[in-house]
């Protein structure tokens, strides 16, 4: 697993084997079932997660129990609530296994000493982290601009891999509709697919 983090890594920058060792010993492996949290919010949040597999959901508890989906990550991205991380303040925020996740994970206090054996390695880290939120922030942002019914069929075209794996409800909070409307459009979906002979 390992492996897939240097991978990812390097297609940002070439990274020399002694420095692939430090930090694949630095991350460590776990795995998450279905359901679980990997941060439980209202605390800090002092890990930095890589998911290997599977795909995370940040979401926020609402008024009378609602809760409303900010993010999903699937693999190969990084995953931690940036503020907590960072400033260490209690973070609202919750990080939820989708489905079975397996993740690569590395507390703030070894990602710091690692840092200081690699200082390239923060600037790297940084700005790839700060990349893929500008760009979650972009598309979601683009998803709520547009028309109720259009937003299913825009997000299972940009990321068919999320959509078919994630809850009705945890898609429907993230794109802010009903979950009655994901439910109509999908079997729209799942009706047109069968029609022209295409199985999911």
């Amino acid at each position: 697993m390992s492996n897939q983090l240097i991978s990812f890594l390097q297609l940002y920058k070439p990274i020399r084997e002694a420095d692939q060792e430090l930090i694949s010993a630095e991350f460590e492996y776990k795995t998450f079932p279905e359901g679980s949290y990997l941060f439980g919010g209202m605390k800090v949040c002092s890990e930095l997660f890589f998911i290997c597999d599977g795909i995370l959901r940040i979401l926020v508890h609402q008024a009378a129990g609602k809760e409303l989906t900010r993010y999903l990550l699937p693999a190969d991205q990084f995953c931690t609530l940036l503020n907590s991380f960072n400033h260490e303040v209690p973070a609202p925020e919750l990080i939820q296994a989708v489905c079975n996740v397996q993740v690569l994970a590395i507390s703030k206090k070894n990602l710091i000493s690692l840092y200081k054996r690699l200082p390239y390695l923060k600037v790297l880290i940084d700005e790839i982290i700060q990349r893929s939120l500008m760009e979650k922030n972009q598309i979601r942002n683009a998803y709520l601009e547009m028309e109720p019914s259009l937003r299913y069929e825009e997000f299972i075209n940009d990321q068919p891999d999320i959509a078919l794996r994630v809850p009705l409800n945890d898609v429907a909070s993230y794109l802010g509709v009903s979950p009655q409307l994901i439910n109509r459009l999908r079997k729209q979906v799942d009706e047109e697919a069968s029609d022209q002979g295409i199985e999911f």
